[in-house]
Order: C-alpha cells, then sequence, then structure tokens
C-alpha cells in the first residue's frame, strides 16, 4: 500500500467510525441464504435467469484489467476503457461473490485494486495524462494508462454511474477485515472529492461535462433521463453538495405523456428508465412529482416497459419479427450507416444510436438490444424473461454466446452486404459480434435485484444515497425508516 493509500485509510477510518451504525463497518452480517425464486416464474425461467447472470457476469470479471479495474467499453473488439462501464463492474463483483462464482476476497480484492487507482490516479487540467479533476473521470480512458483517451469530455453522469457501484461496494463489503475496511474508506473518500458545485456553471443546473480545451460543455441536465441518481448523488454529498433547487430545477423539464395505451414520464430508449434503478430502490418512496401523479419513477418505468413492447406489437414501421417476445428500443450498436431496398421498401440503418419508442420520440431502424429487456427484468419479469428466452432460442449462437447476449441484432437487415460492426447471417439477419459494459452492466444487476433484491436492500442502508434522496424531497416505503435502528 503507498503512503497516500495509508494515510487515506487511517482519515476515511475516522470518518467511517461516525457512519459504522448505517453502514455496518466492523460488524459482520451473518451470510444470507440466497432468496426465493421470483414468484410467477416456472423453473426453466429461473434457470435461465442464473446462466444470463453468471455469465454477463464473466464479461466483467474476465475483461476488466484485475490490476486497475479499468473495463472496456466493448469486447472482443479493441477498446478504450469506460468509466460508466467500471460503474457497472464494481457492482456486478459482489453479485458474483454473493452468488458464489468468486470468492467475497476475489471480489474485495478486485474492488479494492479498482479504487486504489482511481484514487491515486492523476486529477488535473492537463490536456493529456491525467484521469479527471475535480473528483470527476473523463468518459472514455486509455486502458495501458487509465489517462484521458484523446480528448473526450469529463463526464458528471459517467462518474455518477462509477460512484453507484463504489457506494455500492462500501455497504456491501462491511466486514473488519483490513481489505474490506480500504475498500469503505477508498469509496468514502472517492466520493467526498468530487465537486458537484463546481459543475453548476449555470446553477442551479449541472452541466454535462468539462474539458481542458474549452471549459464546462454548453449543456445541462434538465428532465428526465439516466440522470436521476447524478442529482441524488450530487445532493447527497457531505462536502460538495450541488446547492440551490438543484431537483426542482432539474424536474421540471419534465414531459409526460400517453405512448401506447401507457400514461408515463416520457424518454425514448429504455437505458434512461433502467441505469439509476439498477442501485436505487424507488419502488414505494415518492419526490414531489411522483406524488403529484399518484405513482413512482419505479412504476414509471414499468410502464415504459409496456409501451415499448405494445409499440413492437403494433410494429408501425413493418420491421421484421417484431412481436410480444421480441422486442426492446435502447442506445446500442447498429449496423452500417446506408439505407437499403428489402422487400420493395427503403429502410435506413444506423450504426451506434439512442434508440427508442415514446410519445417523446421513436428511433427505430429494426435494430433490438437484449439490454432492453434485460435490464427492464425487475420492472416486468413476465414480459421480459419470456422475451429474453424467444430471442435466445429463435437466433442461437448467433445471439448468445460465452458471455451472454451480444449487444444488439436486426432481423430486418438479413442482405449480405458490406456492414460497418458485426456480421450479416443472409436470410436471418444482421448480428452484433461484441458486448458493451454499460448494456452488460443492466442487465446482471438487474436480474440480482429481481432474483434478491441485492443491491436495492444494500443500498438502503449507504447513508450517501439516503441523504442524497431526502434532500431531492423523497419520502415513504423503507426511506422512512432508513437509517434508525
Amino acid at each position: 500500500m503507498s503512503e497516500r493509500s495509508g494515510l487515506l485509510v487511517r482519515f476515511a477510518c475516522v470518518v467511517l467510525a461516525s457512519l459504522a451504525g448505517f453502514l455496518g463497518a466492523g460488524c459482520h452480517r451473518a451470510p444470507q441464504p440466497f432468496a426465493a425464486p421470483p414468484a410467477g416464474l416456472a423453473p426453466a425461467q429461473v434457470a435461465f435467469l442464473d446462466t444470463l447472470e453468471h455469465d454477463t457476469f464473466l464479461w466483467f470479471w474476465d475483461k476488466s484489467d484485475p490490476r486497475t479495474g479499468l473495463t472496456p467499453d466493448r469486447a472482443p473488439s479493441p477498446s478504450f476503457a469506460s468509466v460508466g462501464a467500471m460503474g457497472f463492474a464494481l457492482t456486478a463483483y459482489p453479485i458474483g461473490a454473493e452468488r458464489r462464482w468468486v470468492t467475497r476476497a476475489q471480489a474485495a480484492e478486485r474492488v479494492r485494486n479498482t479504487l486504489r487507482f482511481l484514487w491515486n490516479a492523476p486529477q488535473d487540467t492537463a490536456r493529456v495524462g491525467a484521469t479527471g479533476y475535480k473528483g470527476f473521470y473523463y468518459h472514455f480512458l486509455e486502458p495501458e494508462t487509465g489517462t484521458r483517451f484523446r480528448d473526450v469530455e469529463l463526464s458528471t453522469v459517467d462518474t455518477a454511474l462509477l460512484l453507484g457501484g463504489a457506494l455500492f461496494c462500501q455497504s456491501y463489503f462491511d466486514h473488519s477485515e483490513p481489505l474490506e475496511v480500504e475498500v469503505r474508506a477508498l469509496a468514502e473518500s472517492l466520493y467526498r472529492r468530487v465537486d458537484w458545485g463546481w459543475a453548476q456553471v449555470r446553477p442551479p443546473s449541472i452541466a454535462l461535462g468539462w474539458g481542458p480545451e474549452h471549459g464546462h460543455l454548453p449543456y445541462d441536465w434538465r428532465g428526465y433521463d439516466e440522470a436521476l441518481i447524478l442529482h441524488i448523488l450530487a445532493l447527497g454529498s457531505p462536502t460538495h453538495p450541488a446547492k440551490g433547487r438543484v431537483w426542482s430545477h432539474w424536474s421540471s423539464g419534465y414531459r409526460w405523456g400517453t405512448f401506447q395505451g401507457e400514461a408515463h414520464l416520457g424518454f425514448a430508449p429504455l437505458f434512461g428508465h433502467q441505469y439509476s434503478h439498477l442501485w436505487i430502490d424507488f419502488r414505494g418512496i415518492q419526490d414531489s412529482t411522483m406524488r403529484a401523479q399518484g405513482s413512482d419513477y419505479f412504476e414509471n418505468s414499468r410502464r415504459a416497459t409496456r409501451s415499448q413492447r405494445q409499440y413492437a406489437i403494433h410494429n408501425p414501421s413493418g420491421f421484421r419479427g417484431y412481436g410480444p417476445q421480441l422486442w426492446g428500443l435502447t442506445a446500442c450498436d447498429g449496423p452500417v450507416d446506408q439505407s437499403f431496398t428489402i422487400e420493395g421498401r427503403k429502410r435506413e440503418f444506423r450504426t451506434y444510436a439512442a434508440r427508442g419508442a415514446s410519445f417523446t420520440e421513436v428511433t427505430d431502424d429494426g435494430t433490438l438490444s437484449p439490454a432492453a429487456a434485460g435490464g427492464s427484468v425487475a420492472f416486468e419479469p413476465g414480459l421480459a424473461v419470456p422475451a429474453l428466452m424467444a430471442m435466445r432460442a429463435r437466433f442461437g449462437a448467433n445471439i448468445y454466446n460465452r458471455y451472454g447476449f451480444v449487444d444488439a441484432f436486426n432481423p430486418t437487415l438479413d442482405l449480405d452486404v458490406p456492414v460497418h460492426h458485426g456480421r450479416v447471417v443472409p436470410g436471418v439477419g444482421w448480428f452484433d459480434t461484441d458486448q458493451l459494459g454499460i448494456d452488460q452492466g443492466p442487465i446482471v444487476g438487474m436480474v440480482e435485484n429481481l432474483r434478491s433484491g441485492l443491491v436495492w436492500r444494500t443500498l438502503r442502508r449507504n447513508p450517501h444515497v439516503v441523504r442524497g434522496l431526502r434532500a431531492a424531497g423523497f419520502t415513504g416505503g423503507w426511506l422512512d425508516s432508513a437509517g434508525k435502528r
């Protein structure tokens, strides 16, 4: 351990001592038996979920650098590292320990190495050679050094996803062994270092990012999307919280409407309805907006999921294969930026894009992502699990491999034509050959939340998450008794 890391641990342990009752620091939890299988799922469906979760976990375990914790954006294609994917990897490691795919000590060591690397990595305004600044991290990092990749931005939301994983590990690794003590201390220090106020260049909004060449990006977070967790963590900081009417200003950009018979808060790609829910249990807790609507964010995601399935059933653009067991639009890979005439109809295809369907917009070229259904299993298991099983049964090895589902596929593009990425199986469709970390993460995490509620249960006792939710005006349900003995 470096001198800096040693001082960090000693300092943070003082802080953690005051939080011990909340975090469980130094207190062994009794081993938890596996939860009963989710109600309503058949044994074959439970077995499928176990296989899917295990295989998807292995992607993070095998592809992340065990020394630094750097996780590739995608694999097997050569790729830069992704800070957001690292947050999902940190979430996967305790799940692997709980499921006994790796030992608790192995998982804790991987987490410790990741957090230690992040703490010691350079935080600076230099254009090259830095990993972040003001506690935030660049969106993508060089896989060899962990420093800024080319000229990408420092990303506030990807930092939030990273911290979601770090805080989950902080609350999960609650034993008194030095390894787990250091995990808690590192997570605490990383969270406390982030200066959320610095990112409020146009207060009370929080900017999307920053770069040393031009400063803060000219865009702010406003309106419902994946930044739900960003604002909660920004408000929960005990050292540098976001100031002002942050939550009400952000939520004032919400758009409500009805799509495919489902009234809900709109955002077209399903990842926006999934990411924050991986870590925070929104069931039964409400902010002022959801109280006024008589709903909560969990129910909102259920409705968004159902509306996408209904969209696929109606299939207004006539894409091949769409139906009750073949649905799901989200940000994902795509085949090519080109148009082809298929069965007498001109089709415009795209490579990577934020695909989605809602009353806000529809972006659809026939490309589906298993992560759309996979990240929604906890919301609508009766709809999502059969869809995932049908995808694997129909397309077999074209869509599923050692590490679970490939990122995307398109049954409509079945012509033998050159594509930018992946491969076309003539007469069957286009299939990606990569998995992406930010799509693998919602699958493994939400399958575990469906099966046992592990991530939700664990973070319900994290004081920073609780503080952020209360600062945003959430009340009700489990939150009203959080932190009380």
